[in-house]
């Protein structure tokens, strides 16, 4: 028996991402594509949400893809605005950095042009006990 992947779509088959055609995000845009955070990306997102989840501070995701965006909000509780949206530009990837984490009233906490170091503002301070 010879393993398939599973078919996620019906109808006509979806356009190929521009990460396997070798093609660049210019030539994706034109075509129509929204922007989307590829798999490495939301594992990064996601371990950081998973671990704010397991310290009883977040409750909810949402995921938001536009032409020019895409976006993660992050919620306490369901019914509120976001604490966090954590945002993916690809048209500031050569001026300030392609991702940023913006605050509940729409200030940057931070931008970067790597998501690791950029997420590294919503990790709970670490505090250790220094003994003299």
């Amino acid at each position: 028996m010879v393993d398939e992947p599973i078919e996620l779509f019906r109808g006509e088959r979806p356009a190929p991402r521009s990460q396997e055609t070798g093609e660049g995000s210019a030539q994706a845009r034109e075509r129509g594509e929204q922007v989307m955070f590829d798999r490495r990306e939301l594992g990064t997102i996601l371990s950081v949400y998973g671990r704010n989840v397991a310290a009883g501070e977040w409750r909810d995701y949402a995921i938001g893809a536009g032409k020019d965006f895409a976006i993660f909000a992050v919620f306490r509780r369901t019914s509120e605005m976001p604490l966090f949206r954590i945002e993916k530009r690809p048209k500031l990837r050569q001026k300030q950095g392609l991702y940023a984490v913006v605050g509940a009233a729409g200030q940057v906490l931070k931008r970067g042009h790597d998501l690791t170091n950029v997420l590294r503002v919503l990790e709970p301070k670490r505090v250790q006990l220094v003994e003299p």
